[in-house]
């Protein structure tokens, strides 16, 4: 575990935790606010391990920013927050956590449990290509190939796409892709997943054509 990003905006939180896994060999770098966070992951991740979140910070949530790096990286993610409430905690194994802290916490738990995590992620198994027909996506790389050629997705559209892939045949409800691309507090139309639909498709190409629309229900990946 070589590095990791630590997103809190308390600064005597962030003291402590740096210090403790820099004695124990691991580089934390430090940013207080959504905003910086969100920078970061806009820009990528390469090179961090793990990310441990706080939920209260300022300019954007925890919540926003797990949803949002959960549509370009696969990278360990554990919550660390004050916020202990039953709805908190199941809002953030929702929007794609792998562990949730309460503070407070003892360090040598979360460094343990921080272990795990990297561990696990490294010596997993799990298939990071999605395929299906002309249509891979590859959740490391973060990169897209429609018929052999890669292309360029916007965030929206490339999570879109990696849901469709991870459902390839199901029926997938324009609701179901509000709440996991949008999220569940999202408050406009239904129809801003159309036009993303249609821009993907555009994108896309000749494998446009694998996004079949099934009137008043939905939409369905499928090989041809």
């Amino acid at each position: 575990m070589d590095k990791i990003l630590l997103v809190e905006d308390d600064l005597d939180i962030c003291e402590v935790i740096r210090n403790y896994f820099e004695n124990k060999g691991t580089s934390v770098t430090v940013v207080n606010s959504g905003g910086e966070a969100f920078d970061i992951i806009r820009s990528g991740l390469e090179g961090y391990a793990l990310v441990l979140l706080d939920i209260m910070l300022p300019e954007t949530d925890g919540f926003t920013l797990c949803r949002q790096l959960r549509m370009r990286s696969d990278i360990p993610v554990i919550f660390i927050t004050a916020r202990g409430r039953e709805e908190d905690i199941l809002s953030g194994y929702d929007l794609g956590c792998d562990d949730y802290i309460v503070k407070p916490f003892l360090l040598s738990v979360l460094y343990s449990k921080c272990e795990a995590l990297v561990r696990r992620a490294v010596s997993s198994d799990i298939k990071h290509t999605l395929t299906c027909g002309k249509i891979s996506l590859d959740t490391r790389t973060l990169r897209c190939f429609a018929d052999g050629a890669e292309i360029e997705l916007p965030p929206k559209e490339f999570a879109i796409l990696r849901y469709l892939l991870e459902h390839e045949s199901w029926v997938v409800t324009r609701d179901t892709l509000l709440d996991k691309v949008w999220g569940y507090d999202y408050f406009g139309s239904d129809r801003v997943v159309d036009n993303h639909i249609k821009k993907l498709r555009k994108a896309l190409g000749a494998a446009g054509a694998q996004i079949k629309t099934l009137v008043g229900r939905g939409y369905k990946l499928t090989k041809e």
